[in-house]
């Protein structure tokens, strides 16, 4: 099946519960919103996770699969998992929303959806940690003669986050997003010794994709920061770390990965914690010269 033939398939299995919402019961009626709300993440959960999210019985689930022509929920959960997320574009995602009856409902309950979601999103991407891996990464980052974070699009919002703090305990910190005109430029002189930060999460961006690419085989370490073992990037990776990500309509929800970041800072931090505390003592001693926070001018003059 073609990327155009796997789109379309994809479409019509969500127009399809759009089109029989009306006439579902009650609890397949939660069923359906909950999958339509969460298609990222829908099909990475059993049966049993499901049930318990919706909090209706397995056997509902199960039920409510066969209602819409399948064998059971197995196969359901297959026809959804094809990489959903990286392949609807944002208008689909804003037409996977339910129809006008719905939306007063959902506007009511939309900061509940997304702060649970994101919620969500922690505790699965806590339970699915390699820390063998989240640790060899901090020592190579920490070691690194050069590190190169990498990342476009919303995934840019990371890369800059990373790139501030790891810019504050070490040497050498280049952050390539989509301030960097031509990357090529940025990656030539990329080699052994250096380590490179790459993170991608649906929609995967292509140049992020290209510049992994084009620095596989030129010697740098390279580790991915991606929402699933099948990301695109992840093909040319040394090491992989993984957070769960979300879309809410038409949002990037990043909150999972932005809390796997500030773990891996904290941790970089922690491998040389003499010089981590020495260079924040000197920090803060500059921010309070040149007033950086507020407040800091009422302190000198006491």
């Amino acid at each position: 099946m073609n990327r155009d033939e796997t789109r379309k398939s994809l479409r019509d299995i969500f127009s399809e519960i759009k089109a029989c919402y009306p006439r579902l019961s009650k609890s397949h009626k939660k069923i359906a919103a909950f999958v339509l709300e969460n298609y990222e993440k829908a099909p990475d959960m059993s049966a049993i996770k499901v049930a318990k999210y919706v909090k209706v019985s397995e056997a509902t689930v199960v039920r409510f699969a066969m209602s819409l022509g399948y064998e059971g929920y197995p196969e359901f959960r297959k026809a959804l998992k094809n990489e959903i997320n990286s392949k609807l574009t944002t208008i689909e995602r804003i037409n996977m929303t339910l129809g006008e009856e719905e939306k007063d409902k959902l506007l009511q309950k939309s900061v509940r959806a997304v702060l649970k979601t994101d919620s969500y999103s922690i505790d699965e991407s806590l339970e699915a940690i390699d820390f063998d891996t989240f640790r060899k990464c901090a020592t190579l980052i920490r070691q690194a003669k050069r590190l190169v974070i990498i990342g476009f699009r919303t995934t840019s919002l990371l890369s800059q986050h990373l790139g501030y703090y790891l810019n504050l305990i070490l040497d050498d910190v280049r952050v390539i997003d989509h301030s960097v005109t031509d990357i090529y430029e940025h990656l030539v002189k990329i080699g052994e010794g250096d380590v490179v930060v790459a993170m991608s999460f649906p929609r995967y961006a292509q140049k992020t994709y290209e510049a992994v690419e084009f620095l596989q085989g030129r010697g740098p370490q390279i580790i991915t920061i991606s929402d699933s073992e099948n990301a695109p990037i992840n093909s040319f990776a040394d090491y992989t770390l993984l957070a769960r990500s979300n879309v809410y309509s038409f949002v990037d929800s990043l909150v999972a990965p932005l809390s796997l970041i500030n773990a891996l800072v904290v941790a970089i931090g922690f491998q040389d914690v003499q010089a981590t505390k020495q260079t924040f003592r000197e920090l803060e001693e500059i921010w309070k010269e040149h007033y950086v926070y507020t407040g800091d001018e009422f302190v000198k003059d006491l």
